[in-house]
């Protein structure tokens, strides 16, 4: 993983975000610091000018500029922070409709802010990107290089002939940087930011960053008059990651009354900060559990959040396992929707991939190697859908990609190697 070099780390989204020349409007929107500002000007910078509204006087100045005068006075641009400026919406619809304007790029971090603008004004006209935190084969990439598609990609596309295809063990360069992308993801997440810093000053960008978040993205969003009960559930819900939601039992912690802790999480959710997993809708062995299951999108924000600095436990690796893959799908447009599945006896698999040619299942376990009872959920699950079964994996930490049940298409595979 490259740190401390001062180049262009290579994104995703950068393939997927349209040209300068398509007619189109393009929404860009993401947690504060993933950088849709740098990937913004680093695709568009030579054919668009740039547009801060965080500056309040270009804010006003550029209030009063009419509709009709918004092409020729602005143009096409990247309006950073759009949100703080609900009017420019209706201009830039205007001026796109009139087809006066052919291109712009808006960006955003707090998500229903700007997202809400765009269903009253763009409705029909702009397309929708997340950008996430670094993924971990963005972190593997070598700096100013190409990224090479995951293994996680082939998996959801072919299923087990894909695991079939790789080499037990894989050596030179990209295992040498996955490992290392594994551990930094592990340690402080994938905020780019932090990448040229030490140790020391990542510890104290991730206390910025929680001020900041609150003194901006949360008070954009609503207006709190005391953040301290909002901080509270916060800390609770991030020292919850990886479990079941239970909003009665979060709201006495918090002291909070329940249907405020509902609105504390909605805003988490909407802020990109936590991950809401929804159980799985059939009940395929017995009684399935029914509420939503917390994960945090980011271990560096849970640590600097909670100064978890230690080891990695199970449920951090599984919040690892299940933002990553979260992330891929989410960036790549995958047709996959994702879920656990829990029963009332016990059974449970951490993660459930719906697709329209099946289901795959996925378990995240904290260890080496596999063990016989790491496929006892992943093997019911896969009898109860039949057909529908497309395989399963069980992630680990080690260094060995090998088969577990042939007749299942259950496999062992690490995580630096499905994820990179």
């Amino acid at each position: 993983m490259a740190e401390s070099t001062g180049l262009h780390q290579p994104r995703w989204l950068e393939q997927r975000l349209p040209p300068s020349t398509q007619r189109r409007l393009v929404v860009l929107t993401g947690a504060r610091q993933t950088g849709k500002t740098t990937l913004a000007r680093g695709v568009y910078g030579e054919a668009l000018r740039y547009v801060s509204f965080d500056d309040l006087l270009l804010r006003t100045d550029l209030e009063e500029v009419p509709a009709s005068r918004w092409a020729a006075s602005v143009g096409p641009a990247i309006l950073d922070e759009a949100q703080k400026a609900p009017a420019v919406f209706d201009k830039v619809k205007h001026a796109f409709d009139e087809r006066q304007l052919d291109f712009s790029v808006l960006l955003g971090s707090s998500r229903i802010l700007l997202l809400d603008r765009v269903r009253e004004s763009l409705a029909g006209r702009a397309f929708l990107y997340d950008l996430w935190p670094l993924l971990l084969s963005e972190l593997a990439a070598e700096a100013g290089g190409d990224l090479e598609r995951p293994l996680l990609s082939r998996w959801l596309a072919e299923g087990t002939e894909a695991l079939a295809e790789e080499p037990a063990r894989r050596l030179g360069g990209l295992e040498e940087r996955s490992l290392a992308a594994l551990q930094h993801l592990a340690r402080w997440g994938g905020m780019p930011g932090l990448l040229e810093l030490s140790d020391e000053d990542r510890r104290l960008w991730f206390r910025s960053f929680q001020q900041t978040y609150l003194e901006r993205d949360l008070i954009d969003l609503v207006r709190l008059s005391d953040l301290q009960p909002f901080r509270k559930l916060q800390r609770l819900a991030m020292l919850r990651t990886a479990q079941l939601l239970n909003y009665s039992g979060l709201a006495q912690d918090a002291q909070i009354a329940a249907s405020t802790a509902r609105r504390y999480l909605e805003y988490l959710h909407l802020t990109y900060q936590v991950l809401l997993l929804q159980p799985y809708h059939e009940n395929l062995t017995s009684q399935v559990v029914k509420s939503p299951k917390l994960f945090w999108t980011d271990l560096g924000l849970l640590r600097g959040g909670t100064e978890r600095w230690g080891e990695l436990d199970g449920g951090m690796f599984e919040t690892l396992v299940v933002s990553e893959i979260h992330k891929w799908i989410s960036t790549a447009f995958e047709p996959s929707r994702l879920f656990y599945y829990r029963t009332r006896s016990g059974l449970e698999v951490d993660l459930l991939i719906e697709q329209d040619a099946g289901l795959l299942g996925v378990e995240a376990k904290h260890r080496e190697r596999a063990v016989p009872r790491d496929l006892t959920s992943l093997r019911a699950v896969a009898v109860a859908l039949g057909e529908r079964w497309r395989g399963g994996v069980v992630v680990t930490r080690g260094r060995v990609l090998r088969e577990l049940d042939q007749d299942l298409g259950i496999w062992e595979v690490p995580a630096h190697r499905l994820l990179s």
